[in-house]
C-alpha cells in the first residue's frame, strides 16, 4: 500500500475548490465580455457582468480567508522562500520536469511535512497568490468603482491602464491554471494530486 502523508488540511481544500469554481466563472465571463461577438456572445452581456462581479467579490473574501489561514496556521511556512541556492534548485527541478519525469525518475524535491512545494512550484505559487491575484483583485475593484482611478498617467487614460492590467493578470492566471492542471498529473498516479484535494493525503512516489 502506498505511503501517504496528510498535507492538505480541510480549510485549504475548501479554499482551493472555491477558488477553482470562481476562476472558471471569472474566466468564462471575462472572455465573453472581452472577446466574444456582441451579437452572439458566449454568455449574454448582462448576466456576464453580474456573474463576473459577484464571483470577483467572493474571490476577495476567499483571498482574505487564504491569507488569514496562512498567517494563523503552519501552512504559511510553505510560502517562505530561501534565496540561497535557489538558482540550482530551480534548474534541478526544471530538468526533472523536462526529462526526468518521462524517464520514471524520482522527483528531486518530494513533498513531505516540511515541504509541500518544489522550488518551481513555490516561485509560481508565491507569484500567483501574492502578486498576480492581489493585482487582479485591486484592478477589478478599481474598474468596479472607476471614480477611484487616476484620470491620466503620463498622458494615458488611467482607466485604460487599469483595464489592461486586469486583463493581463487574468490572462496570466488563466495560463497558470492550465499549467497547474497539467502538472497535477505528475503524482504517484495521474489521479493522486486530484485525490489529495479531496481527502487531504499526499501519496508518495
Amino acid at each position: 500500500m502506498a505511503e501517504k502523508i496528510y498535507l492538505y488540511p480541510l480549510w485549504t481544500r475548501i479554499w482551493h475548490w472555491i477558488n477553482a469554481v470562481l476562476f472558471v466563472i471569472l474566466i468564462a465571463t471575462g472572455i465573453s465580455l472581452q472577446y466574444s461577438d456582441p451579437d452572439s456572445p458566449l454568455i449574454p452581456f448582462e448576466p456576464s457582468v453580474s456573474w463576473h462581479n459577484i464571483a470577483g467579490i467572493i474571490l476577495i473574501v476567499n483571498y482574505i480567508f487564504f491569507v488569514a489561514g496562512n498567517i494563523r496556521t503552519s501552512n504559511g511556512k510553505y510560502y517562505k522562500l530561501k534565496p540561497k541556492g535557489l538558482g540550482s534548485r530551480l534548474m534541478q527541478q526544471a530538468q526533472y520536469y523536462l526529462f526526468g519525469v518521462f524517464k520514471g525518475q524520482k522527483p528531486p524535491y518530494p513533498e513531505n511535512e516540511n515541504r509541500k512545494f518544489n522550488p518551481l512550484q513555490k516561485i509560481a505559487y508565491i507569484t500567483v497568490m501574492y502578486v498576480a491575484t492581489p493585482l487582479v483583485i485591486l484592478s477589478g475593484i478599481a474598474l468596479l468603482f472607476p471614480e477611484m482611478i487616476i484620470n491620466k498617467v503620463f498622458g494615458v487614460s488611467g482607466t485604460l491602464l487599469t483595464a489592461l492590467l486586469h486583463m493581463a493578470m487574468g490572462f496570466f492566471l488563466s495560463v497558470f491554471i492550465l499549467i497547474h492542471i497539467y502538472f497535477s498529473t505528475f503524482g504517484a498516479k495521474v489521479s493522486s494530486h486530484f485525490k489529495s484535494m479531496i481527502d487531504g493525503y499526499h501519496e508518495k512516489h
